[in-house]
């Protein structure tokens, strides 16, 4: 998704993907267009780039290692955790009141979802050993 920043005379920025290929029946069809703008100081009057890329640019070219299928599932089972959690009545009010307890301290998570998420992550962790 592009962020485009419009002023009096039409477009003045554009940031972002322009364009992404269109996926049907297992293969890709068009290519990518990003632009990017330059916020940095510097001499070079062009701060706006288009680029265009092959569909093919961000396929994978290496197999997911067992070790990046394990933070995968992790991240899926804590996730589920996270959403039912959040959810269950019972529980509610025992975890705002420990959020509550610990959100100032140092380390702390400053909002609800951060907090459920070390909570069940750290749930998920321990039932994993």
């Amino acid at each position: 998704m592009a962020i485009m920043k419009v002023g009096p005379a039409g477009i003045e920025t554009i940031s972002g993907a322009l364009k992404r290929p269109k996926k049907q029946n297992g293969h890709n069809h068009g290519n990518y267009l990003v632009a990017t703008h330059r916020i940095a100081v510097s001499s070079n009057p062009n701060c706006q780039r288009v680029y265009s890329f092959t569909a093919e640019r961000y396929n994978r070219s290496t197999e997911p290692s067992a070790r990046e299928l394990e933070i995968r599932a992790r991240f899926t089972a804590v996730q589920a955790m996270v959403k039912a959690r959040a959810k269950d009545l019972s529980k509610m009010a025992a975890d705002q009141e420990a959020f509550n307890a610990q959100k100032d301290t140092a380390g702390g998570k400053t909002t609800m979802r951060a907090y459920l998420w070390k909570v069940c992550g750290q749930e998920y962790d321990e039932a994993q050993g």
